[in-house]
């Protein structure tokens, strides 16, 4: 029997959508650049504190680029302190499946789904930010076989709740030349999580794209903490200051059972989701407690390399239909008046 499966139409490749919508030299030379100073954070060589902070999901041009370029002018009045990386999630997994996807499969979120439309306008989205911003930025790898439609643009990913114990997440992972953050599961077992960073470190040989590849590992694969529901439906945080010494007693099981010891112990911590218990205001206080955690131990604030912040040019969230100007169309954000003073109370905490 047919399976069924309609196939619509053949997508260009990663490589002819790079070399349709190329990257200039400036590009290059700014990712070669913010990629270095990333490094140098995850290796203990700088004392920044990281920001993966922005909307939920990039849903329309306009507005996104609105809200980074005003993250621009804040992130030069924090350089010393601060760097920021800002979120452009273009591919948003669905609890159940339904709901807006993000701008991949509908560059329009009032329109259907058009993959072609979207693999374009994501790169245009990703290209426009570092032009116009000097940026380059974050992305979740959703679908580890279209990260390559990015790879030329990002500076971090991020490996989902629901996508964490995935064979190819964990094996794409390995070979990406960035910091992929690795975040607890939804039940919150933490050692399935530091299983895929030690996944990610080492290097694989598997098949992607219908290639045989092979790859290095990636000593900048890390923990994202983002708390996590408990079997009776409960938001359970774990960004507490307890959480933070259990995942530093995991880093140092895991090397002491490797051969080859873990690189870098980092985690980035998610002050949304179930560590808010999705209340997007809540985000102020968790950031604070961090920062708190962070001074009263040397060896917490040597592990937390940054925090990811969901916020957007409005409070809140919207349906679709409602149309207000960067407000979020999926999990509530932080608004920008709240967010500027936000990071530079970071700068004077850390």
């Amino acid at each position: 029997m047919e399976m069924e499966m309609e196939f619509l139409r053949k997508l260009p490749t990663p490589q002819e959508l790079k070399e349709e919508y190329p990257v200039s030299a400036q590009i290059v030379a700014t990712k070669a650049k913010r990629d270095e100073e990333i490094r140098d954070i995850f290796e203990g060589k700088s004392d920044k504190l990281i920001l993966v902070i922005g909307p939920c999901s990039a849903d329309h041009e306009d507005a996104v680029i609105d809200y980074i370029s005003r993250l621009r002018k804040v992130q030069e009045k924090v350089e010393d302190k601060i760097f920021i990386i800002p979120r452009i999630y273009t591919n948003k997994p669905r609890t159940i499946g339904v709901g807006y996807k993000g701008m991949l499969h509908q560059p329009d979120p009032e329109k259907g789904s058009d993959m072609l439309k979207g693999i374009i306008a994501i790169r245009q989205l990703h290209k426009r930010a570092v032009e116009e911003t000097g940026f380059t930025c974050a992305d979740e790898m959703l679908y580890p076989e279209n990260h390559r439609y990015l790879s030329d643009l990002l500076s971090y990913v991020a490996v989902g709740a629901r996508s964490v114990e995935d064979q190819q997440h964990r094996l794409t992972a390995s070979g990406v030349g960035i910091p992929v953050g690795m975040k607890n599961p939804t039940g919150g077992d933490i050692s399935v999580m530091m299983n895929s960073i030690i996944a990610a470190q080492n290097a694989h040989t598997f098949l992607y794209r219908g290639w045989e590849v092979k790859t290095t590992g990636n000593p900048y694969a890390h923990a994202i903490l983002r708390g996590y529901v408990d079997k009776f439906g409960r938001n359970i945080p774990n960004y507490h200051y307890e959480d933070l010494q259990n995942l530093l007693e995991h880093y140092e099981e895991a090397n002491a059972s490797q051969k080859t010891g873990l690189a870098n112990p980092a985690v980035i911590i998610d002050t949304n989701h179930s560590n808010s218990g999705k209340q997007f205001l809540e985000q102020i206080r968790i950031s604070k407690d961090i920062m708190h955690s962070c001074k009263v131990s040397a060896d917490i604030h040597k592990l937390v390399k940054g925090l990811m912040i969901e916020s957007y040019i409005e409070d809140g969230a919207q349906k679709v239909s409602e149309h207000c100007y960067g407000k979020s169309i999926t999990d509530p954000c932080l608004g920008w008046e709240k967010t500027e003073n936000l990071i530079y109370e970071l700068a004077e905490l850390w």
